[in-house]
């Protein structure tokens, strides 16, 4: 019958197939087994990497926090003072010196209003004035929050010794001048004396009575002013905190000099681009430089010359010159014009120079001179601008 002959073969080919099956099992059983051991071999390699990483991370942390502290200490123990401030400005942190300039309370301030509650400008910029102190402030940005850090130095003792310095030199220059300073008293000295005994003699006229007596009385007036420019110069400058715009004090040198210009028939010429410039310092000191270096030009141009004051600001100066169209100075006598004493004009004491080169360097600033024989002269007064016209640290 015929089932009886179809079953054995469907049976050879169910167990044929189930052959296969368990061979192909086999195969991916192996292929599963072999992946398994790479992965654990994988795992086990990946987990020394893993702990010789972080053996390494673990050292750089104990390395970052050893340097942290000893960062730590060295800002503790910094004679300077040291300001982290935030991107609103704001400090976030202070060093103990700086604790001891602003107070215990500082962090959480906002250093706009702490600078302004304790520090007042200088001459210089990148000082201020902490109490009788005298600071230096640096600024280093901190990229990465927008903020940055700032250095606070005391220069107190750098002011003192230079001031010592410049006392001393002038001090120096004053034992060398002593030869040159006796002449220059003796001769007037010894004209007043002349005059005023020529105001015993009985047979003198009224007229001449009274020509002597003026004349002596301008040989004293003359050694008077010798006397004051040797004690000003022996001195030195002393420089107030006057806040004043360079406007207004070219204004009022130019009403003092103006009448004297045309008494002597020169055209004077006043121009400034300095806008709303304002300098910090001493008024009266530089008043009296700019009409000394306008009585010079005065008197080293001619009747119809023309004479300039002009100021312009020059980033962070501000540059003040007096022109002239006069006679002029050769390059010989430009090494010594700022020699006390030196002098071309037989009135002169030879010290007006030196002291508007000393009011200039009172003020941080210097003087720098142009000249040409017969093509006239210019001096310019090169002044910095005070803190205040800059924006705070």
């Amino acid at each position: 019958m015929m089932p009886s002959f179809i079953a054995p073969v469907a049976t050879e080919d169910k167990a044929a197939e189930l052959q296969r099956a368990f061979d192909t099992f086999n195969k991916v059983s192996a292929e599963l087994t072999h992946a398994y051991e790479t992965l654990q071999g994988r795992v086990a390699s990946l987990t020394d990497e893993l702990g010789v990483a972080n053996g390494e991370l673990r050292r750089q942390y104990q390395e970052k926090q050893a340097l942290s502290e000893r960062l730590s200490v060295l800002l503790d123990a910094l004679p300077a003072g040291v300001v982290v401030i935030d991107g609103s400005g704001r400090i976030t942190d202070a060093n103990p010196a700086a604790h001891q300039m602003f107070g215990d309370a500082v962090v959480g301030e906002h250093w706009g209003d702490v600078a302004q509650a304790y520090l007042e400008p200088t001459l210089a910029l990148g000082e201020w004035l902490l109490g009788d102190r005298h600071l230096s402030i640096a600024e280093s940005a901190l990229d990465s929050v927008g903020g940055k850090i700032l250095l606070l130095h005391d220069v107190t003792l750098a002011h003192q010794m230079k001031a010592d310095l410049e006392r001393n030199q002038r001090l120096a220059a004053m034992g060398e001048m002593a030869a040159s300073l006796a002449h220059q008293l003796r001769t007037p000295l010894a004209a007043a004396l002349l005059y005023t005994s020529n105001l015993g003699q009985t047979s003198l006229s009224d007229e001449a009575r009274a020509r002597f007596s003026e004349k002596a009385s301008n040989q004293l007036r003359r050694l008077e002013r010798l006397i004051q420019d040797v004690l000003l110069f022996a001195r030195g400058e002393s420089i107030g905190r006057d806040r004043f715009r360079v406007d207004e004090l070219l204004g009022e040198v130019a009403q003092t000099v103006e009448p004297l210009m045309r008494e002597h028939g020169l055209r004077f010429e006043l121009a400034s681009a300095a806008g709303d410039t304002e300098l910090m310092g001493g008024r009266k000191a530089l008043f009296g430089a700019l009409v000394s270096l306008l009585e010079n030009a005065m008197q080293a141009t001619e009747a119809g010359g023309k004479i300039c004051l002009l100021a312009e600001r020059q980033g962070d100066t501000v540059r003040v010159t007096v022109r002239d169209n006069g006679v002029g100075i050769g390059p010989g006598l430009q090494a010594r014009i700022f020699e006390p004493f030196f002098t071309t004009r037989g009135q002169g004491t030879g010290l007006g120079l030196p002291i508007v080169l000393g009011v200039a360097r009172a003020h941080g600033g210097d003087i720098e001179v142009q000249s040409q024989p017969g093509q006239g002269s210019e001096f310019a007064l090169i002044l910095p601008l005070s803190s205040l016209n800059h924006e705070n640290t």
